[in-house]
């Protein structure tokens, strides 16, 4: 935490960069094995590429059975031909690309809406808000794990302070890895790397930075900056800051009104008492609602689950009332649920919160048997309540019967946005 030129607290960024592992022939490979196939072409020496009848086809993408015969992205197909002669080449689907990519973002926005698609195969996420008091690496952790178990293939989660660490994170150990790097990890984890893994330094400047004695980042990074300002203008300015892991760079998002906002975390012991599991939906509905607030949206339906011990699931939904965003009200609905479902004896591990059928505010119809004067006071007490958390930080405030909840359990787990 740290304050900001006007005086304001402000959170560290919390920032994962998600990117998938071989992306096109690992997506082509799922897309096979979902729709009948019985090889998986990862466990081939395959390739995706164009036309073999043309000399100007190329290896887009490699399996690593490939890799092992010295083929390399970029080459022309012939020239892998000539190192395998077994080799199977199967031709690109930018359809299946972008439907894999879009069920990726998907599962993303579990986590957090601010995501920038930096390309199809990777994803910056700002998870600066959206933690609820557990870590960026049990996040990065939790991503990983989901992806491969939920959507079939793998991806690299590079855990940092911000983006280009992020990124240089991701790029290390292939595949299916999680890595940090933090700033107190640049020295070690970052500047023996070869200067040419440095992030956005291009292919003509690397042999300048040769020519000038600089092999590694760190070489870099310990060279004179206003030298390099002088002879690369305001590029070697950003060499410099990047070197030393130095980029203030925001996560550029583009917002979706999301179809459900939901909020789930596995408990630390299981619970087996009504009245703890309370607290927690309360700590839980809180930032449902929040979230529902700041898409300016209101929901029709409230959905409940819950997983037992022995990882039996249930969950059961209602609609509300009347359409709205108010913590009070949609809390009230979600007790009402899990009353429903608990039954004496059950122990709790997991429990989650949704809220579904999600409307713009705009297109609300105000009920003729509301009460309007109770309706505005909730009103201004949730908007209270979310400006000083914006500010703050989620459990810096605490409405009655959240205490108990923050003794229970961190509020942390999967955030739900589709």
């Amino acid at each position: 935490m740290f304050y900001n030129k006007h005086g304001d607290i402000n959170m560290e960024k919390q920032i994962l960069h998600v990117d998938v592992n071989n992306a096109f022939l690992s997506w082509l490979a799922v897309y096979k094995l979902q729709n009948g196939g019985k090889i998986d072409i990862r466990d081939q020496v395959a390739v995706i590429g164009g036309d073999e009848t043309k000399r100007s086809g190329i290896v887009l993408a490699k399996s690593s059975k490939a890799k092992q015969f010295g083929i390399v992205t970029g080459e022309t197909l012939y020239s892998a031909r000539q190192k395998c002669r077994n080799l199977q080449v199967y031709q690109g689907n930018f359809k299946i690309y972008r439907e894999y990519s879009n069920k990726l973002y998907n599962l993303l926005l579990e986590y957090t809406d601010k995501i920038e698609r930096f390309s199809i195969d990777e994803c910056f996420l700002d998870m600066t808000n959206y933690l609820m008091k557990d870590t960026l690496l049990n996040k990065a952790k939790e991503i990983n794990k989901r992806v491969k178990e939920e959507l079939g293939f793998t991806v690299n989660v590079g855990v940092s302070n911000n983006k280009l660490l992020a990124k240089m994170a991701s790029d290390f150990t292939k595949p299916d890895k999680v890595h940090t790097l933090f700033k107190e990890e640049i020295k070690e984890k970052m500047w023996n790397l070869p200067i040419s893994e440095l992030f956005m330094l291009g292919k003509k400047t690397v042999p300048k930075l040769y020519n000038m004695k600089m092999r590694t980042i760190g070489d870099l990074a310990n060279t004179d900056k206003e030298m390099l300002i002088k002879k690369f203008g305001k590029h070697g300015k950003m060499m410099w800051e990047y070197a030393n892991g130095i980029d203030e760079s925001e996560v550029q998002y583009m917002p979706e009104k999301p179809k459900s906002i939901g909020n789930s975390v596995t408990l630390p012991v299981d619970i087996n008492n009504i009245e703890q599991l309370e607290e927690v939906l309360l700590a839980l509905t809180e930032q449902v609602t929040y979230r529902l607030r700041k898409q300016n949206m209101i929901a029709n339906v409230v959905n409940v689950q819950l997983r037992t011990k022995d990882f039996q699931d249930f969950s059961h939904q209602a609609k509300l009332d009347n359409p709205t965003a108010n913590t009070k009200d949609i809390l009230k609905k979600a007790k009402y649920l899990l009353n429903e479902m608990f039954k004496q004896g059950m122990f709790i591990r997991l429990i989650g919160v949704r809220v579904d059928n999600l409307i713009s505010k705009d297109e609300m119809q105000i009920s003729l048997f509301g009460n309007a004067e109770s309706d505005e006071k909730q009103k201004k007490l949730d908007n209270v309540i979310d400006s000083l958390n914006e500010k703050y930080g989620f459990n810096s405030i605490t409405r009655a019967g959240k205490l108990e909840a923050k003794k229970i359990v961190k509020i942390t787990s999967k955030d739900e946005e589709n």
